[in-house]
């Protein structure tokens, strides 16, 4: 069994519905979804790209899947979120953007924010306890990708090698697909997103699991963010 700390957009959204539709799986209902009407998702090349992205569902990585380190439990890992849910502010992104992203298209927020790098930050560090140690086979996976020296300090350190400086919100929209299908891919993308575009409020933290390797991610529990928002914040 692994587990996972997403953000995951609440169910009754447009945002959710578009990230769903676009991967064709609902992680909180646990089931597929219709992909969009568009020519598109009758490509056998496009859909082959969703397979790995749909495993995860629509999210965005807070704190990458980690199996628990022998001795913790699932309620353990509910309390923890639970409790750091009661102290962490939410975050409000002005606007998303459809993007590449090292091969892949993505949601990005406009601008960096310090606030949701900070919240980010934190799940990694707060979790990290019951965060069983990496496998060999998943050390060495993530060690044949290319990373910086300190991406691979990080690997060794908190498990996945994206986090703290080097973490860039984001929520996946396709796995890899060809260099020369990206542009089109990402108008293709934008235009569907354009109807339900409108600034999004990173307003809890849901914990995922995974019962094996090949089955998807589904949600287990969502927790409403309920700290108080820095004054920084409310006049941006």
């Amino acid at each position: 069994m692994r587990y996972a700390i997403y953000f995951t957009p609440a169910t009754d959204t447009e945002l959710w519905h578009f990230g769903c539709s676009a991967l064709g799986y609902d992680a909180a209902a646990c089931e597929r979804v219709a992909f969009p009407a568009h020519s598109l998702w009758n490509e056998t090349w496009f859909t082959r790209a969703l397979e790995d992205p749909a495993r995860y569902g629509f999210h965005a990585t807070l704190k990458a899947p980690f199996s628990l380190t022998p001795g913790a439990t699932e309620d353990e890992l509910l309390e923890r979120a639970a409790a750091f849910a009661g102290q962490e502010a939410p975050v409000l992104l002005p606007a998303l953007r459809v993007t590449p992203l090292e091969g892949f298209v993505a949601l990005r927020p406009l601008v960096e924010d310090p606030e949701l790098d900070r919240l980010a930050a934190n799940c990694v560090r707060s979790f990290d306890e019951l965060r069983a140690p990496l496998s060999d086979v998943d050390r060495e996976r993530r060690l044949s990708q290319e990373l910086t020296q300190r991406q691979r300090a990080h690997l060794e350190r908190w498990g996945y090698p994206y986090v703290l400086g080097d973490f860039r919100f984001h929520m996946t929209l396709t796995g890899a697909i060809p260099k020369s299908l990206v542009s089109s891919t990402v108008e293709t993308l934008t235009a569907l997103y354009h109807r339900v575009s409108a600034p999004v409020s990173i307003d809890a933290i849901s914990v995922l699991s995974q019962p094996t390797r090949e089955s998807r991610f589904s949600v287990i529990a969502r927790f409403r963010l309920r700290g108080a928002v820095p004054l920084v914040n409310l006049f941006r």
